[in-house]
């Protein structure tokens, strides 16, 4: 067995390969925003990281994020329960499939911010109406996903379920969830990504109204003023967390359940 170099066992690491992508474009970066020598356009990668750094150790962007971070969990689990209700109704009942069917082909193609107006009519300028536009987000991502999961669990498990004389509630919850697992993580992670880039949009438009606005108020605020590296420090925290919460809670979440059971290499 020929025993792999140095170079071959850094590279074989994924966490390796990722980071030497994530300086590649950092370096970039850099030198494309010195090439460009207009830090109002396009500052340059230090001067946001230094930036980043500022509002941090001043709490301001902290404060931002877990307000932002507050109204997206809330609105998501919402969301997730709504889309729950619809899928074990669809799979349930041909009327349930078929509410499903004509809601999700009728509301899903709508861009969640296209109904901020509507939100603000209905609900005024405030948390309601984000958490109303990020609901939508969620809902058809996470419901599509669990009830595609749902229908391709096998006949046999089916039968077993039957076998067992399980109602229906206990026949989603003991067949139905744990065979779709990975269907339904999968959901969880679109869902995510969907409702976090809906926030954001959100709060550029009208977040200032929720108690000084969120993250993506901030990232407005500082773009008035000028504080352009200010504003890529609000970028690079949107970034942060959306890699944080891809590769920490989802991968641990896959590795603990679809990885550890087989249902996913």
């Amino acid at each position: 067995m020929v025993e792999l170099s140095l170079f071959e066992k850094l590279f074989a690491c994924g966490f390796v390969r990722k980071t030497l992508i994530v300086f590649a474009i950092a370096l970039l970066w850099q030198i494309y925003a010195l090439w460009l020598d207009n830090p109002l356009m396009f500052p340059t990668f230090i001067d946001s990281v230094k930036g980043f750094y500022s509002v941090m150790i001043s709490g301001e962007l902290i404060v931002k994020t877990i307000a932002s971070l507050k109204m997206l969990l809330t609105a998501y689990a919402f969301g997730i329960v709504i889309a729950l209700v619809l899928t074990v109704l669809a799979i349930g009942s041909r009327i349930g499939s078929d509410i499903l069917e004509v809601t999700s082909s009728m509301f899903n193609p709508l861009a969640p911010i296209a109904l901020l107006p509507l939100a603000m009519l209905w609900f005024g300028i405030g948390k309601a109406s984000i958490i109303f536009v990020i609901v939508h987000a969620v809902v058809w991502a996470m419901a599509l996903n669990t009830y595609n999961g749902f229908s391709s669990v096998s006949s046999t498990l089916r039968m077993v379920g039957k076998n067992y004389e399980l109602g229906r509630l206990g026949f989603v919850f003991y067949i139905l969830i744990p065979a779709a697992l990975g269907s339904i993580v999968t959901g969880l992670k679109v869902s995510w990504a969907f409702g976090w880039r809906t926030l954001i949009a959100a709060e550029l438009v009208f977040g200032v109204s929720s108690e000084g606005g969120g993250l993506g108020w901030f990232i407005n605020e500082k773009k008035n003023q000028l504080d352009i590296d200010l504003v890529f420090a609000g970028l690079l925290m949107v970034i942060i967390i959306g890699i944080a919460v891809e590769n920490i809670i989802f991968k641990t979440i896959e590795k603990k359940t679809v990885v550890k059971w087989g249902m996913k290499f």
